[in-house]
């Protein structure tokens, strides 16, 4: 099966380790940023939503308007809009960019960041609302004649949209979490099941879940699996640890400063309180356990974030990184998110140096896959043959 790569779409030059020296949108840097992708061999990146940044949608559309072939990958909350506008932002921004788009639906694992923006649902009910407005989404970017709705969380009368998607029948729709709500919401509408990068056996636990979420909603086709990883490469093992090692140092630094204070509920500066999403309960509780795991990955990133979002580590050369890689590949994880810390120079480093050995693997597996397949029908013609 074919392998995609995503990156991040930032509107600024900052990350963990470094602080911003742009302005929060910089149409120079994102449009640099998002042409180091789609000159060094990515298939598309994320433009992420949160509380009080930039608007994704536009910054998005920027985009769009300007590279001929980076994918989208637009995040988006359901309570910042209502579902019936929303499918008619998201069908302008794929007409904008010729069929190149696919909706990120995130819930929301923490309280006090959806309540900024006037969101006071439990969790619980966030995934139940999810719920509900993708199915509207998705029938507003397919229905050709208008219709009513009477949810739980949504109701409305004789709606049609005058402005449909490129892609038939519709956008894909990408989703993520660890919850048993999260996984049957996304096990039941998502086209893309999302995954933070965890050890192997978790990993192929949590695919196992999200397929058994889908064969309970009666879904026969499954959702493709994605898993996001933090690349530190270097050209040697050596380095590559060094570099690992000053990253952290840098990411803790940071946090004492009281850098990522606007994150997080206010608190003593330099503490990281309690996730309450499960996905970074389970990156911490990974680190906890763990430094190292498998082939390169590496947890004092995520611990040092407090398991915020995708905070995992991938250590080593070029050459390690891609087969640790492909071992998730192997695991029927397809989309391989993955995001440095200096952001520019990562995109382009990855591109360069990870990208192509990891496809030239995968095309070889595919081949030889054929090849096999191909051997076993032969076979089985013969078979028929001296049978008959």
């Amino acid at each position: 099966m074919p392998v995609e790569f995503l990156g991040i779409a930032a509107t600024g030059d900052g990350s963990e380790t470094t602080p911003r020296t742009t302005a929060a949108f910089d149409r120079d840097y994102t449009l640099r940023l998002a042409r180091a992708h789609e000159d060094n061999g990515w298939d598309r990146v994320l433009f992420a939503y949160a509380a009080g940044a930039p608007d994704p949608a536009p910054a998005a559309a920027y985009i769009a308007a300007r590279l001929d072939r980076l994918q989208i990958l637009l995040a988006h909350r359901p309570n910042v809009s209502y579902p019936t506008f929303a499918a008619k932002t998201f069908a302008t921004l794929d007409r904008i960019s010729d069929g190149r788009l696919t909706v990120h639906f995130i819930t929301g694992g923490n309280d006090h960041e959806q309540q900024r923006e006037g969101d006071f649902l439990t969790k619980d009910q966030r995934y139940d609302r999810t719920r509900e407005y993708i199915r509207i989404v998705k029938q507003a970017w397919t229905s050709q004649e208008a219709f009513d709705h009477e949810g739980e969380y949504y109701r409305f009368n004789d709606f049609v949209s005058d402005v449909f998607p490129v892609q038939s029948p519709r956008p894909g729709v990408s989703f993520g979490g660890s919850s048993p709500a999260a996984y049957a919401a996304g096990g039941a509408e998502a086209d893309i099941y999302c995954l933070w990068g965890e050890p192997l056996a978790q990993t192929a636990e949590q695919i196992e879940t999200v397929r058994a979420a889908a064969r309970a909603a009666g879904r026969t086709d499954l959702p493709r699996i994605q898993v996001a990883f933090r690349p530190i490469i270097a050209p040697t093992e050596e380095l590559a640890w060094e570099k690992a090692y000053r990253t952290v140092d840098a990411i803790q630094e940071r946090r004492r400063s009281g850098a990522f204070a606007r994150r997080q509920p206010a608190g003593a500066p330099g503490s990281a309180p309690a996730p309450e999403n499960t996905g970074s309960q389970r990156l911490l509780a990974i680190a906890e356990a763990g430094e190292r795991y498998d082939r390169a990955l590496w947890t004092p990133t995520a611990a040092a974030t407090g398991g915020a979002g995708n905070s995992n580590a991938l250590v080593g050369t070029p050459e390690t990184v891609a087969q640790a890689l492909l071992d998730y590949y192997d695991l029927g994880v397809d989309i391989l998110s993955a995001r440095g810390y200096a952001l520019l120079d990562d995109a382009v480093d990855f591109g360069r140096y990870v990208i192509p050995i990891v496809r030239e693997e995968v095309a070889k597996r595919d081949a030889e896959k054929a090849a096999r397949l191909e051997r076993a029908e032969r076979d089985r013609h013969q078979l028929i043959a001296v049978q008959a």
